[in-house]
């Protein structure tokens, strides 16, 4: 019928063709797909691959952390969400240990203090519904320290902060220096940018010793493994006159206090959205800036990556790669995690190189 008419009247062919593609909009926005321009039906129809961020995309955003490794020691935390109800629990391998705040071991006490002052974020309470006014991330780790009696705001009015570094993809890291006694920075950020920084860490009784990266690194391979989002802290003393900071004073000498890991649990419409694009025959792609084994494992338990021949490629590696080379990984991955904001790019454009039409979605 339309080809009758547009052959009847030529003149009719914008027409035909733009209540085409409204129809298109009508029956998409029926399924709650709003598109601003008409011809993004046609493109994306045609779509072969979707790449599409993890966090607050791929998984809820709702962060709660659930294990902390610190001064060699490792523990649990029980309770979930934001409220900061549960217990934290030393693992021994006698029996676990629940704690307090009056008997926190010294790292322990340091990983936390550095997760509620190095944090631009609030915790609020409506009744009995806790809610995180900032950053999902830096919400976590406010819970798991109220969730021992440590108060942000008693201890933010006891050292009051002096400056910042925001987070910033590049360097992977936030800083903060406060007015203590003595006078200090703490660090926050990924495991890669925060070792390389730091040259000694606290022992179980809280004194300084030489670094350990192996051994931490084997327990980020650890946490990872089970799909916890791991963030590492650092402290640094510095002078009482000391009044700003930027980057160069957190290059080298950090102290490593500790390990925090959080779930970040899969969204289960996101998962029936990956099996119907692979059902339907496009590729779908994950890319983060997580750690390789937590992007690997919430990968797989969304159906990304199966464990026949899936291939995972970190942003450093990619770094590495000339034009070819990068093609090809954008073909063969599936996961690319700890990737910068201007890889992402490059991958999309490597996929469009090779032939593909490429969707993109998520807030990175």
């Amino acid at each position: 019928a339309v080809a009758l008419a547009v052959s009847a009247i030529p003149e009719g062919l914008p027409a035909v063709v733009t209540i085409t593609l409204a129809i298109g909009v009508n029956r998409m926005a029926k399924r709650h797909a709003i598109i601003r321009k008409l011809p993004a039906v046609e493109a994306l129809g045609s779509a072969t691959v979707v790449c599409s961020d993890k966090t607050g995309t791929l998984t809820e955003n709702q962060m709660t952390v659930q294990a902390i490794y610190a001064g060699g020691q490792q523990y649990q935390i029980s309770g979930g969400g934001y409220s900061p109800k549960g217990d934290i629990t030393q693992v021994s391998p006698g029996e676990d240990i629940p704690l307090e705040e009056t008997a926190l071991p010294v790292p322990l006490a340091q990983c936390l203090t550095a997760g509620l002052l190095c944090n631009d974020s609030q915790l609020k309470q409506s009744g009995s519904d806790w809610t995180v006014v900032g950053d999902p991330t830096e919400g976590a780790l406010l819970t798991v320290a109220e969730k021992v009696g440590l108060s942000q705001a008693k201890l933010t009015a006891a050292t009051p902060r002096l400056d910042a570094i925001p987070f910033e993809s590049d360097y992977q890291y936030m800083a903060t220096l406060h007015d203590a006694q003595p006078r200090c920075i703490y660090v926050k950020g990924s495991v890669e940018a925060l070792l390389q920084r730091c040259t000694q860490m606290l022992d179980a009784q809280g004194q300084a010793i030489a670094l350990d990266a192996n051994r931490i690194k084997q327990d980020v391979d650890d946490m990872a493994g089970q799909g916890l989002r791991v963030l590492a802290f650092a402290q640094k003393v510095v002078t009482n006159h000391q009044h700003a900071i930027d980057h160069e004073d957190i290059a080298t000498d950090l102290v490593f206090l500790g390990l925090q890991g959080m779930i970040d649990p899969p969204r289960p419409e996101a998962i029936a959205a990956v099996h119907a694009c692979r059902s339907a025959g496009m590729q779908v792609k994950m890319i983060t800036g997580d750690h390789i084994a937590t992007a690997r494992a919430i990968a797989q338990r969304m159906g990304i990556e199966t464990s026949q021949g899936a291939v995972a490629f970190a942003g450093q590696t990619l770094a590495q790669m000339d034009a070819s080379e990068l093609r090809n990984a954008a073909i063969e991955g599936s996961v690319f995690a700890r990737v910068a904001p201007a890889q992402k790019l490059q991958l999309v454009e490597a996929l469009q190189d090779k032939g593909h039409i490429v969707a993109m979605t998520g807030d990175g």
